[in-house]
């Protein structure tokens, strides 16, 4: 699987959908400027006799596979966290709700289990456990020994999506 090519191809699609000069260009035929011919140059999916349906049937393909519990075995994890707050802060809150989404919300966790959890998807796990306490999204016990997921609700209002 090609994930980032096929959500790339994807995104494209989406564009010529949503812009009605590219869609004209695309769709209809129409005279294109400099800049819409730039960018359809781009799409690897769109050749001079129109759209490739069997790239396109891999994305489709790509995009189904993507909606499947096996998705994010698609992925890298994530190597390096911003190190600007306010861009790695809502990263590690995702982090910590994908994680416990799979571990199960309302139960407390373990540090280690947490901490293997969190590493499938991040390297840095004590920066994202540390975010995630210091934003109020996790709860730590007094012994330090577990951590518990803080309901959206419940979260101080800052941090409230």
């Amino acid at each position: 699987m090609d994930a980032a090519g096929s959500l790339a191809r994807a995104r494209q699609a989406v564009a010529v959908l949503a812009s009605p000069t590219l869609r004209a260009a695309v769709v209809g035929g129409a005279e294109v400027d400099d800049r819409t011919r730039a960018a359809i140059a781009a799409f690897d999916w769109l050749g001079e006799d129109g759209p490739d349906g069997a790239a396109l049937g891999r994305t489709a393909q790509d995009l189904r596979d993507l909606q499947g519990p096996a998705a994010l075995l698609e992925f890298d994890r994530i190597g390096r966290m911003p190190l600007r707050a306010d861009e790695r802060h809502p990263l590690s809150i995702r982090i910590v709700e994908l994680v416990f989404a799979r571990l199960g919300p309302a139960r407390a966790v373990p540090e280690p289990v947490l901490n293997a959890a969190i590493a499938m998807v991040a390297e840095d796990v004590a920066l994202v456990r540390r975010d995630a306490v210091d934003l109020g999204v996790l709860e730590r016990t007094a012994d330090g020994a577990s951590y518990r997921l803080v309901p959206a609700g419940s979260r101080p209002a800052q941090e409230r999506r």
